[in-house]
């Protein structure tokens, strides 16, 4: 059932269908207004790529299904669940470890279990474990409640009286590292690594992030870690599919090329945005615009220099996050030792991200993650098979090149590619591994920046360093036009799919006018009006 947008709505203009694109369509469009997204690649997702390849499905961006509350609340303004348009399935074990030269692997689950790991390397930590992830829940907590969902370019956010009492456990989670954190509670280098390799998928390294990301580690070791049957395509299809059910109209293959402003100074307002589609050039008029793509290009590409938020000058002080080497393999064959969620943790992190933030060429041996999805979906791989996602996270250098096919990427690339096969087998102990392989394709910097347009090629966004998270992040909205919004990774209030679903709430609230710091009230007039969806919807959609 199709809800019809309000005549007294706006015109929006989305640019980029990744998981903030769609997140921020349907939301303004379920809310009343008439919305248009632009995508310009042929699939929507972004990032959450997907491949196909003689009977393999890959997902080639996100694997880690976490904060499901946050993704359930979307899907709840959307009329809908994610128990209606999803098959989730929650994982027994959060993911298996192997660190260097103890190639023993460590499983780590949720609950008691994790506890138990925690004691099984060091006397005490089991205890220990708990009063931290009793820590990282009250982080959590206060992330919700007044970071993650307000929009902080608010002055009443950042002055809000209700954070002062706070001040004291908010100042040495702000200011001090999640390494530091994490070292005065555990000894063991290994149960130091468990708790600070979050900081990776924030694209930064442990030293170099708040820590109130201590919070992640009550995501996946109290909460537990799900994954949608069918991948992570599945969740970006049954956006795609309620975004359209609202009334979003989506045009793949639609690059845009600029962004149109009237007006000069404090009178610059947004007024639509020009694209191309098969080499025809072509305009939309709005009166908002929400840009859901890399900052970076969406400024210095898509509007004129007296309409840019950020100088030239503080692009250079910004850190893009690292890239990443992506190596897609279809094995013949079970691999028993690997679980759907892997990481091999090097002895030596300081050189490990040194390399990475200074730009240099990796080790022979760096730390990976490895994620085997057909341990859990037997939709991913043909029989007797299994599908592998390795991600290297590596220097943002776009000058590494592309992935491709069967060995044929950029020679750095298919160098850190062939590296990373021969750590797996060797740590995981598969030695005919490589002879398995029936379906290689890798990927390199330069895909990300010539796919995605992200700066520099990082992977994931802007790193979540003390001077880009919360209040020192790049703004929602435009400081020099009226009607222009961010949404995405590069903005607040951060990385992950659901940073991004925040993000375009963040937005949804400004256009309509709803204050507070908190998520949006599904039973609000224009939330609960919207179409509710049955529970089919899922098993109708092809």
């Amino acid at each position: 059932m199709k809800n019809t947008p309000t005549d007294t709505g706006r015109t929006v203009v989305v640019i980029g269908g990744g998981f903030s694109g769609l997140a921020t369509a349907g939301l303004l469009a379920v809310s009343g207004h008439r919305v248009t997204l632009l995508e310009k690649q042929e699939e929507l997702g972004g990032r959450a790529g997907r491949l196909r390849r003689a009977g393999f499905s890959f997902d080639t961006g996100p694997s880690w299904y976490l904060m499901p509350a946050v993704i359930e609340h979307w899907f709840e303004l959307m009329g809908t669940s994610t128990q209606n348009e999803l098959d989730l399935v929650d994982l027994p074990i959060g993911y298996r470890t192997w660190f260097q030269s103890d190639y023993t692997p460590l499983d780590m689950p949720s609950g008691a279990g994790a506890r138990e790991a925690f004691e099984s390397l060091q006397p005490g930590a089991g205890a220990a474990l708990e009063k931290y992830l009793e820590k990282a829940a009250e982080s959590h907590h206060l992330a919700l409640e007044h970071f993650l969902y307000a929009d902080l370019s608010d002055p009443a956010s950042v002055l809000d009286p209700r954070l002062l009492p706070l001040l004291p456990r908010l100042a040495p989670l702000l200011a001090g590292s999640l390494e530091s954190f994490v070292a005065k509670r555990f000894s063991d280098p290994r149960l130091r690594q468990i708790l600070g390799y979050p900081a990776v998928f924030l694209g930064s390294s442990p030293k170099r992030t708040p820590a109130l990301y201590q919070l992640m580690s009550h995501l996946d070791l109290t909460q537990g870690v799900k994954y949608p049957m069918g991948g992570f395509a599945q969740l970006v299809d049954a956006m795609a599919s309620l975004c359209k059910d609202a009334g979003v109209q989506v045009i793949t293959g639609a690059e845009a090329t600029g962004i149109e402003v009237s007006g000069t100074g404090a009178n610059a307002r947004a007024r639509g945005v020009r694209w191309i589609q098969e080499g025809t050039q072509r305009h939309l008029e709005a009166q908002t615009v929400v840009g859901a793509a890399d900052l970076h290009h969406l400024e210095t590409g898509l509007l004129p220099p007296e309409y840019r938020s950020s100088s030239a000058a503080s692009w250079k002080r910004r850190d893009p996050g690292p890239s990443a080497v992506l190596l897609c393999l279809g094995i013949a064959g079970r691999l028993p030792g690997l679980s759907h969620h892997n990481l091999l943790f090097t002895a030596d992190w300081d050189d490990n991200f040194g390399r990475i933030h200074r730009g240099e060429d990796l080790a022979e041996e760096t730390s990976l993650y490895v994620c085997m999805p057909s341990a859990t979906d037997p939709s991913v791989a043909p029989a007797d098979h299994e599908n592998l996602f390795i991600l290297v996270p590596s220097p943002a250098l776009p000058a590494w090149g592309t992935g491709g096919p069967d060995g044929t990427g950029s020679a750095q690339v298919e160098a850190v590619a062939d590296a990373a096969l021969d750590q797996l087998a060797a740590w995981v102990g598969i030695e005919d591994l490589r002879e398995r392989i029936v379906v290689r394709q890798s990927f390199g910097p330069g895909d990300f920046a010539q796919n995605v347009n992200a700066w520099q090629g990082g992977a994931l966004g802007l790193a979540h360093t003390l001077g880009q998270s919360a209040f020192f992040r790049p703004s929602n909205h435009s400081s020099k036009v009226h009607g222009l919004h961010y949404a995405g990774s590069s903005v607040r209030p951060g990385i992950g799919i659901p940073m991004c679903l925040i993000s375009a709430e963040i937005i949804a609230k400004k256009i309509n006018g709803i204050t507070g710091k908190g998520p949006i009230d599904p039973g609000r007039p224009a939330w609960a009006a919207a179409a509710p969806r049955t529970a089919s919807a899922r098993e109708a959609r092809p």
